[in-house]
């Protein structure tokens, strides 16, 4: 096959790939605590047709090797971790985190996730889990005569139980944040999952070790931002386009180059 159909065949795969990744990220647009990705590429290998050469005697200046390369591939899908806007709810069990740091969660196998989407609920045990119904971790329960919950910036979870004045202490909520957050994996849900990419999670309560602050009654939005995405699309789809021109051409030369002898 003409090498030149096969490099801009990678290029048409690759902007394919990059559309899918855009479009993933327009479709999560509002979703609570979601962080845009985007695809990074490289060169493929290179096919050299001549080495260095030397003009002339020794003295004289090198000639550069004369390589072609043949296309690129995915290099891998980054994901950004820029803080997203905060929006107001007005809902008690809305919590964002402004600043560093993921809320905890005890999946189903017993194993610890990780997630920015703070739409907590209260089970039917009294627990604050997600909408998914993971408890957090460390677990708070809300006792069944609470009046009103409160959740200030540094974490703490406080209730007005019955009659009394003073509000009482519940808990705490406690933050874990990553070397590489860009590591993480992404297990849907809004949940994350450690890697060895990412570094192991380091514990600590909002506000303090560098964890960023709770907001009571507002939840992060994505951090996609709808126009920089269509802008990514339009070039894609620019890019596709001249790569399947590029092909066309290719093909077109072997024609000619097959009715020669006619």
């Amino acid at each position: 096959m003409d090498p030149a159909l096969r490099a801009a065949a990678t290029g048409m795969m690759a902007q394919q790939t990059r559309t899918e990744i855009i479009s993933n990220n327009l479709a999560n647009v509002n979703t609570p605590g979601f962080k845009r990705s985007r695809a990074h590429f490289e060169d493929l290998l290179y096919q050299t047709v001549q080495g260095q050469s030397i003009l002339g005697d020794p003295a004289s200046e090198t000639a550069p090797a004369i390589q072609v390369g043949r296309g690129t591939r995915l290099a891998g899908v980054q994901r950004m971790h820029e803080q997203g806007p905060l929006e107001q709810t007005g809902r008690n069990l809305d919590i964002a985190v402004e600043g560093e740091g993921f809320f905890q969660v005890q999946m189903a196998n017993g194993d610890t996730a990780y997630t920015r989407d703070g739409s907590f609920q209260i089970s039917d045990k009294g627990e604050l889990v997600t909408s998914g119904g993971q408890p957090l971790v460390p677990p708070i329960r809300v006792p069944a005569d609470a009046a009103e919950l409160t959740i200030s910036a540094t974490g703490i979870v406080s209730v007005r139980r019955g009659q009394d004045i003073q509000p009482t202490e519940i808990g705490k909520i406690e933050l874990a944040r990553f070397a590489n957050p860009s590591g993480l994996l992404a297990q849907g849900d809004n949940l994350f999952a450690p890697t060895a990419s990412s570094g192991r999670p380091v514990q600590g309560f909002p506000g303090e070790s560098g964890m960023g602050q709770t907001r009571q009654g507002a939840l992060e939005g994505s951090n996609v931002e709808i126009v920089q995405e269509m802008v990514e699309m339009i070039a894609a789809m620019r890019a596709y386009e001249i790569n399947s021109k590029a092909i066309k051409t290719a093909d077109e030369m072997g024609q000619m180059a097959n009715n020669i002898t006619r």
